[in-house]
């Protein structure tokens, strides 16, 4: 029996104006999968998680959550499928005025009746988990760039949600932290096995975590495969993002 995409994009096209940003995407996510969508800046990457979590809508064709197109979700369903979400936003978003423990709590707090010490639990742990423990009373001033990202990573896996959205992760980290931010990610998508997609132009720590790699260009999908053969293919697109990345080598080398 053949499973049935967690989601689906069949030929959508999506524009802001007249212009078009998507045309006649169609690809497939299976639930559990961790999928990276590369591409360069104004491809569309950002534009296709706000098509995922049905903060705009596609002008042409149909995006399906479990078989089901999102165009056709109840305002309840419409909840629910965003209640089921993580979404780590590009330069974290966490609410200035609340301390990083009740930013962690935050969706705890939203969509749960638990106890405050079950909430306390569960905070530390999700702290305890993005190497932040002791941290619990600053505000997101006090904090720098990887430790924001972790924050936001703490808070968006808080409720251990199905479905996992990563907006440029990596950007404005420099080489350590981003490695560590890498780290953390790929552990937190294996705790809660969810299924994780991530868009980023950053290629050499994405395309470990990945299962399949989706590739943007010209309002268009130019490779849709495994890590693998991404870097083994010949296009000239998918080879110039390889050179730009510095990037000639195996997957899992050395490893």
């Amino acid at each position: 029996m053949v499973q049935t995409p967690y989601i689906e994009f069949k030929s959508v096209t999506f524009s802001y104006t007249k212009q078009e940003i998507l045309h006649n995407i169609s690809f497939a996510v299976r639930e559990g999968e961790f999928v990276c969508i590369i591409g360069g800046s104004g491809s569309g990457k950002t534009t296709l998680l706000k098509l995922i979590s049905g903060q705009i809508f596609p002008k042409i064709g149909e995006i399906l959550i479990k078989g089901k197109s999102i165009t056709d979700f109840s305002k309840q369903e419409l909840y629910e499928h965003r209640k089921n979400m993580g979404y780590l936003f590009q330069q974290g978003a966490l609410f200035t005025d609340l301390n990083v423990y009740d930013n962690v709590a935050f969706p705890i707090r939203e969509h749960t009746s638990l106890s405050e010490k079950d909430i306390e639990n569960m905070v530390n742990n999700k702290l305890l988990s993005v190497d932040l423990v002791g941290t619990e009373k600053l505000y997101p001033a006090e904090l720098s760039g990887g430790m924001v990202k972790r924050v936001a990573l703490a808070r968006a896996t808080a409720l251990n949600p199905s479905l996992l959205l990563y907006d440029e992760p990596f950007a404005g980290l420099d080489p350590i932290t981003l490695v560590k931010i890498a780290t953390l990610i790929g552990k937190a998508n294996q705790d809660i096995n969810a299924t994780s997609i991530m868009v980023t132009h950053n290629i050499k720590e994405s395309l470990p975590l990945a299962d399949k790699v989706i590739l943007l260009a010209d309002k268009s999908i130019i490779f849709d495969g495994t890590p693998d053969s991404f870097v083994k293919n010949k296009n000239k697109i998918v080879q110039e993002f390889l050179q730009a990345a510095s990037i000639s080598f195996q997957l899992n080398e050395g490893s």
